[in-house]
């Protein structure tokens, strides 16, 4: 069906056939008329029908009070979650495709997130587009978390017309960010499979939502029973649990970025620990793209892509490569950083690479003696102990004497036993005021999130040595190194990037712990929320079949003395 509404010309559930012959769904928004128009395209498990304010009240409303301007110039009818508002687009000369992936929403077939099936689905979406008569052959992927995620799978498959891409806050390693942080199985995956893409799969039908617009069900339109739908869809939280180690199920969903040409701008935010920080700096440095953008903000998961801000700059991006206007593009800084304060405050500063050429990579060692982190070693040997399950140890620098600001990846080096023949170590860089209270900041998926995050399982810590750096280790994951029960093993820790200015009087910190972060024990979850926020949002590890408490719940000892001196990685930007 085809109508005009709103200034728009638009064509709901319009078939794109699959080489394999499923039919895909998709709703085109463009402008009035005849014309060839650039494309944003999206393609995602979510529901093109299903309102934003529906599917997520509690992320509008914080959406709203954050940026209230997302009210201005628009019914929000068309509004769907983690992707552009075709009223906002559309009038400044741009078609909105949006397409229901392969067993989602309005779409037949079988669910299987960010399998290969899935990528080549996308890349002959981004072929049926560009081919189109209302299609001026140039098409431009842009969205939030999982339509960014695609975006670095099917840049791998070049596809003609595929022109450029903007992967806001979108991971790109289904191994280290998404499925198991330090090889430590995060369940995530699994809440989030049955929250936002089981209850939107195709033939819920008439037991799920319906289009505000349309009312026509969002996930029909047939209906199927319970029995159909779970034969329809992969297992995708007990994939990962059966699958400790990388192997081919998660290789054959890491991105090819030796094959990514097209020109990208990748955004990131400094509170996206857990999943929507790491992937956008990776991405961004290994991608083969001569033309590519880093920019990095802060506040929620969704703000900034809506705030005139965000718009403006992607406006701006696929202004330049999509149709050739002289939208100042060719002036863009390569890295823009909003530089963070506490209390909330950024500074956007210009910068011509990432990491910072001009980054001092200092180590703060740890000392058992009054549980201080100094440039300097310590001179006496100490064992530590602390219990799993509690709240770690945490080491404190100084108070800063002058501002010290802390912007690039992290890491940490730590001789630490086990009672038993494993441990997960769970490293927590935080901030703290003269006054000893701890400062956190608005995360992408927590209100309180501490400054940096980083995780290890310790029979996993063999290292990729073309792969590693001092700053960023990586370690391989496919094979278990156990340790012997007393026995103190060498750790380098991956703490992801991040960004801090500590003003004077401020303490950096590094707590190491055996579980996961909590900011004070208090759920300071907002009203809808569909899981607790305690620090660290959904990314929480705490699954018993992973983490047996005979292996990970006893205690642990760091070890300090000659030949193991414990620090932390900072990566000082010296002052201008």
């Amino acid at each position: 069906m085809s109508e005009q509404r709103d200034g728009m010309q638009i064509d709901w559930d319009v078939a794109i056939e699959m080489d394999d012959g499923i039919v895909l769904r998709a709703d085109v928004f463009r402008p009035l008329g005849a014309g060839r128009w650039p494309v944003i395209l999206s393609s995602g498990p979510y529901a093109k029908g299903l309102a934003f304010q529906e599917g997520y009240p509690g992320n509008w409303a914080r959406v709203v009070k954050a940026a209230p301007e997302v009210l201005e110039g628009s019914s929000n009818k068309y509004q769907n979650w983690e992707l552009v508002d075709p009223e906002k687009w559309v009038p400044d000369g741009f078609a909105c495709v949006r397409v229901d992936s392969r067993g989602a929403g309005r779409s037949p077939g079988y669910v299987d997130c960010w399998s290969p099936r899935e990528t080549q689905d996308l890349a002959l979406c981004i072929e049926w587009a560009g081919t189109r008569p209302w299609s001026n052959g140039r098409i431009g992927l842009n969205g939030i978390s999982y339509y960014a995620m695609n975006q670095w799978q099917v840049a791998g498959l070049r596809p003609k017309h595929l022109a450029a891409m903007c992967l806001w806050e979108g991971s790109s390693d289904y191994y280290r960010e998404l499925c198991r942080h330090g090889g430590i199985l995060c369940g995530f995956l699994d809440s989030w499979y049955r929250r936002q893409v089981k209850s939107v799969q195709y033939g819920v039908g008439e037991r799920g939502a319906r289009s505000a617009v349309t009312g026509e069900p969002v996930a029909g339109p047939e209906t199927l029973s319970e029995d159909v739908l779970e034969r329809n869809r992969a297992d995708l939280g007990g994939e990962a649990a059966r699958r400790p180690l990388v192997d081919d199920y998660y290789r054959a969903r890491m991105p090819a970025f030796d094959q990514i040409d097209v020109p990208l701008l990748s955004c990131s935010n400094w509170g996206g620990q857990g999943l929507h920080t790491r992937g956008n700096f990776e991405g961004f440095l290994r991608a083969a793209s001569r033309e590519k953008w880093l920019e990095v903000h802060g506040d929620t998961h969704f703000t900034h892509f809506y705030s005139n801000y965000g718009m403006t700059l992607q406006k701006r991006f696929f202004g330049h490569f999509l149709r050739d206007e002289d939208t100042g593009w060719d002036r863009q800084p390569r890295v823009s950083l909003n530089v963070r304060h506490p209390g909330e405050r950024f500074m956007l500063r210009a910068e011509n690479e990432w990491p910072l050429a001009r980054t001092v990579y200092t180590r703060f060692y740890l000392h058992a003696g009054g549980k201080a982190l100094s440039t300097e070693p310590s001179a006496a040997s100490a064992e530590v102990e602390y219990a799993a399950m509690g709240d770690g140890i945490t080491f404190l620098c100084e108070p800063a004497r002058e501002p010290i600001e802390i912007t690039g990846p992290v890491a940490a080096r730590l001789w630490l036993s086990s009672q038993t023949t494993d441990a997960d170590v769970f490293l927590a860089l935080r901030l703290f005021d003269p006054a000893g209270k701890e400062v956190t900041f608005i995360g992408a998926n927590d209100p309180r999130v501490p400054v940096g995050l980083g995780w290890l399982r310790a029979s996993q810590r063999k290292l990729d040595s073309s792969l590693s750096r001092p700053e960023r280790p990586w370690h391989t994951h496919d094979e278990p190194w156990p340790l012997t029960p007393g026995t103190p093993v060498e750790l380098e820790v991956e703490i992801w990037p991040t960004c801090i200015v500590a003003p004077p009087g401020y303490r950096l910190g590094l707590t190491v712990r055996g579980c996961d972060y909590e900011f004070d024990g208090t759920d300071a979850g907002l009203p809808n929320a569909p899981y607790p926020m305690r620090g660290v949002g959904p990314f929480t590890h705490t699954d018993p079949q992973d983490r047996p408490a005979d292996i990970f719940g006893k205690s642990y000892t760091l070890h300090i003395g000659p030949g193991m001196q414990p620090y932390l990685l900072l990566p000082v930007i010296p002052a201008a």
